[in-house]
């Protein structure tokens, strides 16, 4: 079997609210540098972004999480400290979940103007300008639904680490229900359990509805 996760200070679901935040923010950062890199004019930049993102894609999460969670350590040196599997989690989920949120926002930066674009150039901005100052705003804005949807299925993904012995809210449950004086009870454990995940997933929605709301999505 899969051994435990060793760091015991986390679990349920402390431990997944953990790992979806912590996979979402180090996510998007790097889903908007693929997405930039894909649309770079440099050949190389755009063939390794292009490379990395369809690779990504074409593969589950459960073979990413397998190959973080018992693989990798495999390939490293005897030597090397042993990975903490929170850790190695992270980066599973991480590295899967920004390879579509690159493609989200690619679709945000093909829906800019060309005009814009010409003009800002004309005026003078170089390129880190005009990316930062007028290409990633609009094309953020134009996908917030999409990456909260990505965001809300980040989060249910993390149910799969329960396959890996992880102790998060789908392992917990599991844990109860081997408990003599739950046993038998599944239709409770599992229907308070997705309760859990509807709230958290439902509060997800109702935050990228009122950014949108905010930033006017949908209305000119």
């Amino acid at each position: 079997g899969f051994e435990g996760s060793r760091d015991k200070r986390l679990g349920g679901l402390v431990l997944t609210v953990f790992l979806a935040i912590i996979s979402i923010v180090l996510s998007f950062p790097l889903g908007v540098l693929l997405a930039l890199g894909r649309q770079s004019t440099l050949p190389v930049v755009k063939l390794l972004s292009t490379l990395y993102i369809e690779i990504i894609r074409g593969l589950p999460l459960i073979g990413i999480l397998f190959l973080g969670q018992v693989m990798l350590q495999l390939f490293l040196p005897p030597e090397y400290p042993k990975l903490d599997r929170v850790v190695r989690a992270i980066a599973g989920l991480t590295l899967f979940s920004a390879a579509y949120l690159a493609e989200n926002v690619r679709g945000g930066l093909q829906a800019i103007p060309r005009g814009q674009i010409e003009a800002a150039k004309a005026i003078g901005l170089n390129t880190p300008l005009l990316t930062i100052l007028i290409v990633l705003p609009q094309a953020l804005r134009t996908v917030i639904p999409a990456i909260g949807g990505q965001f809300i299925g980040l989060f249910m993904d993390t149910s799969l680490l329960s396959l890996f012995g992880m102790l998060e809210l789908i392992g917990i449950s599991r844990a109860v229900l081997a408990n003599p004086s739950y046993i038998g009870r599944y239709a409770e454990v599992y229907i308070f359990i997705g309760i859990i995940y509807w709230i958290f997933c439902y509060s997800i929605s109702q935050a990228s509805r009122k950014i949108e709301r905010n930033l006017g999505v949908g209305h000119r």
